[in-house]
């Protein structure tokens, strides 16, 4: 049997990654001891590694696809397929952040004070290309971790670090000064695999229609209401639909049922409106998936 190697990313995504998955239909089981989870679907073998590596395996082949952010394609130069953006992170639906920050009472306010400095960051080549693109030399050094603390301590003139609402660099007594790249989570594929194996190309086209079906139904819910045809107009003028909304005809003959997909933050106010204006058995329901 073929099988379609997919790198699931270890660390910081791995959660919301497997929710989604999930959410498309996949049901992935993870065991703490091993790097080879389980999935329901007996032509995918996953992978769990982390996403600073996962471009660097993909391109070499070792793994047919797999999802990391595009800040770790771009800090490993890796030549891969960039097949979807898919928009999620840690806590929300924003692109990720990596900026230049430094302490609140600190005399740097712009990139070029930092001529000479010394910086700290996980994006180490990145960083150096982007310095370097502005002609300002610095000292760029590889941090583990806990990288607000060596700005703090003044070990480190400044750090590079990843953000996604800035919330944590203000606790820290942080301020950014430049972003340097944004990020978002992608679905990447090595180039043999997906241009001449006719196969995986399909399989991999297969799992990303579902995925982007279940992120594209997040937040969205399904709206069904009975209205009579005199009052069809004015409901319509205060439904919003992906496209027009669906009638169908019921067994009385001077009433209508209406069925539209909507953001789920809209229906606490149309509720009430649709009521007064006619609509009637209203009924509320959750999407799995929204595929145009």
């Amino acid at each position: 049997m073929k099988t379609l190697t997919l790198g699931i990313p270890k660390g910081s995504l791995q959660e919301k990654t497997l929710e989604i998955f999930r959410m498309a239909g996949f049901n992935i089981y993870v065991s703490p001891r091993s790097y080879f989870p389980s999935v329901d679907d007996a032509e995918i073998k996953v992978v769990l590694i982390r996403a600073q590596e996962m471009s660097r395996y993909v391109e070499e082949g070792v793994l047919d696809c797999g999802i990391t952010g595009e800040d770790w394609v771009l800090e490993n130069s890796s030549g891969v397929l960039r097949l979807a953006e898919l928009l999620y992170a840690k806590r929300t639906l924003n692109p990720v952040r990596w900026v230049v920050a430094v302490r609140d009472d600190s005399k740097i306010k712009k990139l070029k004070d930092l001529k000479g400095k010394r910086i700290a960051t996980e994006l180490v080549k990145y960083t150096s290309k982007f310095f370097k693109s502005k002609n300002i030399n610095v000292d760029v050094e590889f941090s583990w971790g806990a990288t607000e603390v060596k700005v703090k301590s003044g070990l480190v003139d400044a750090i590079v670090d990843l953000t996604e609402t800035g919330e944590s660099l203000k606790a820290n007594g942080l301020k950014e000064i430049a972003t340097i790249c944004f990020s978002t989570t992608q679905f990447i594929a090595n180039k043999t695999s997906y241009r001449q194996d006719t196969w995986k190309k399909k399989k991999m086209d297969y799992v990303l229609l579902l995925l982007k079906g279940a992120l594209e139904a997040r937040d969205k819910v399904g709206l069904k209401l009975n209205v009579k045809k005199s009052n069809l107009e004015r409901i319509l003028s205060l439904l919003p639909s992906l496209k027009r909304p669906t009638i169908s005809s019921l067994t009385l003959s001077d009433w209508v049922a209406c069925e539209v997909v909507l953001e789920e933050k809209e229906v606490r106010r149309l509720l009430p409106l649709l009521k007064e204006n006619g609509a009637q058995g209203i009924i509320e329901y959750p999407l799995n998936k929204v595929i145009y």
